[in-house]
C-alpha cells in the first residue's frame, strides 16, 4: 500500500472517530453558558441535544425574564428551537434550564415542578439557579463561555 493511501485511511479513521456522538462515546460535549442579570452571573452546563445546541448557537442574546407561576422565569428567544429527538416531556427540578416547545419559550426553574408534556431539558445551572430568585422582570444576557 502506498504512503498516500495509508495517510487517507488514517485521516478517514480520525474523521469517523471524531464524528461519533456523545452518546456513542460516553462523553458529553461541553457547552457552558453564562447568565448575567445586572451585576450578578451564573454558569450553566447545557446537555448535548439538538435543542441545546440550537440555543447555544444563537448566543449571545439578551432576553426579558419574567416570573411564571412563582416557580420559573420565562423568556422568548427570537425563534423556536430545534426539537428533533426530544422526549415528549420532562419533570423539572430547581436549577434546570428547559424549553417549553408548545409556546416556544425558555423556562428557567428556581423551584421543583411536576412533569410537563412539551418541556425539554436543555441543561442546568451549576449553582442550582439561585440567581433566578428575584421578584419581577429583569433583562438577562445569555453568553457562551469559551
Amino acid at each position: 500500500m502506498s504512503g498516500s493511501v495509508k495517510l487517507i485511511q488514517a485521516l478517514l479513521f480520525l474523521f469517523f472517530i471524531s464524528d461519533l456522538s456523545a452518546e456513542e462515546t460516553g462523553n458529553n460535549l461541553s457547552m457552558k453558558i453564562r447568565l448575567v442579570i445586572g451585576d450578578n452571573s451564573a454558569i450553566a452546563t447545557l446537555d448535548d441535544i439538538a435543542a441545546s445546541r440550537d440555543f447555544y448557537n444563537m448566543l449571545p442574546m439578551t432576553l426579558m425574564l419574567e416570573d411564571y407561576a412563582s416557580t420559573e422565569k420565562i423568556a422568548y428567544p427570537e425563534r423556536k428551537l430545534a426539537t428533533t429527538g426530544a422526549p415528549e416531556g420532562y419533570d423539572p427540578s430547581a436549577g434546570d434550564i428547559t424549553y417549553y416547545a408548545p409556546w416556544g419559550n425558555l423556562a428557567l426553574f428556581y423551584k421543583d415542578f411536576s412533569y410537563s408534556r412539551g418541556l425539554i431539558r436543555l441543561g442546568e445551572f451549576d449553582d442550582g439557579g439561585a440567581l433566578l430568585k428575584f421578584r419581577g422582570k429583569a433583562n438577562a444576557r445569555f453568553e457562551a463561555v469559551p
